[in-house]
C-alpha cells in the first residue's frame, strides 16, 4: 500500500474520531463559548490539525480529482462503519445500496 493511500485512510480516521468526540460532547454543553474553551475541544482541534497536515501531504502527491475521490470513498466507508458498529445506526437497504454505488463511483474516478 502506498504512503499517500495510507495517509488518506489515517487522515479520514482522525477526522472520524473527531466527529465522534464532538458528537459525544456538543450535546452536553451546546453550541456555546464554554464548549469551545473546554479540554475536549482543544483535543478535537489538535487532532483535526494533524489530520489537515496529512490531507495537505496527500494533495501534494496525488492529482486533485483522484485525491477527492479517495477521500470521498474512505469517508463514506468509515462513517457508515462507525455509524453501524459504534453508534448502532442501521440504514435502510436502499441507503446501503446507495452507499455502495457512491463508493464504486469514487473508486472508478480514483482509478481512471
Amino acid at each position: 500500500m502506498s504512503l499517500p493511500l495510507v495517509a488518506v485512510i489515517v487522515t479520514q480516521l482522525l477526522y472520524t474520531s473527531c466527529d465522534l468526540l464532538a458528537r459525544a460532547n456538543m450535546p452536553k454543553q451546546g453550541f456555546t463559548l464554554a464548549s469551545f474553551l473546554s479540554g475536549w475541544f482543544l483535543l478535537y482541534f489538535a487532532i483535526r490539525t494533524v489530520a489537515m497536515f496529512g490531507q495537505l501531504y496527500v494533495f501534494t502527491t496525488i492529482e486533485l480529482g483522484k485525491t477527492m475521490a479517495l477521500f470521498g470513498a474512505v469517508s463514506i466507508v468509515l462513517s457508515n462503519l462507525v455509524g453501524f458498529l459504534v453508534l448502532k445506526e442501521v440504514l435502510s437497504p436502499g441507503a446501503y445500496i446507495g452507499v455502495t454505488f457512491a463508493v464504486i463511483g469514487f473508486i472508478v474516478l480514483a482509478l481512471a
